[in-house]
């Protein structure tokens, strides 16, 4: 418990010492190596990228859990109404990436927003379906998607460094609309 209180203590003293506040943005994980606080490890693998990436964007697999992943890899013959089924190998070289790095799996913080909003028996199909990615684009009026013909499934779109992973409402440009800023 000693130990426990001397780390906190020592990160409070660094981040008073550096000017590092902490509030909403987060400043102090960027500080402290996390990146931005609303981070998902970025996909870093290329048959991933390559297989699921050929077709739409390339979803980091922090943004679902596991079982939802599984689910997905388990009826690619119906992917959201297209057939992307794919030989054995590749099909379980890509569950086995995507799984070991579900929401459940990450240390990264939206990951956990995630995991904590979906509970851990939920499996949404879709990351649209996900009520904290749900709840984070509920402010942004229907009829600034409608003029621009956006879906909140085309992450890239407004999200700047989306294929870093990186979902930082600080990034985010919406065609047509500009910076969004609530």
């Amino acid at each position: 418990m000693e130990r426990i209180h001397f780390i906190t203590s020592a990160l409070i003293g660094l981040c008073l010492s550096t000017g590092v506040v902490w509030g909403d943005d987060d400043s102090w994980l960027k500080y402290l190596g996390g990146g931005s606080s609303r981070d998902v490890a970025a996909v870093t693998n290329p048959l991933y990228e390559e297989e699921c990436g050929s077709c739409h964007f390339a979803y980091p697999p922090g943004l679902l859990p596991e079982v939802s992943w599984r689910n997905m890899m388990a009826n690619l013959d119906d992917h959201f109404g297209d057939n992307a089924e794919l030989p054995v190998d590749v099909q379980q070289q890509l569950l086995d990436y995507i799984t070991k790095n579900a929401a459940d799996y990450s240390r990264k913080r939206l990951s956990s927003k995630i995991m904590r909003y979906v509970g851990k028996r939920e499996a949404p199909a879709r990351i649209t379906e996900v009520p904290y990615i749900r709840h984070e684009h509920d402010e942004i009026p229907a009829r600034v998607l409608r003029q621009q013909k956006l879906r909140i499934s085309e992450c890239q779109a407004c999200h700047t460094k989306a294929k870093k992973g990186s979902f930082d409402e600080d990034e985010i440009n919406i065609p047509g609309y500009g910076r969004w800023d609530d």
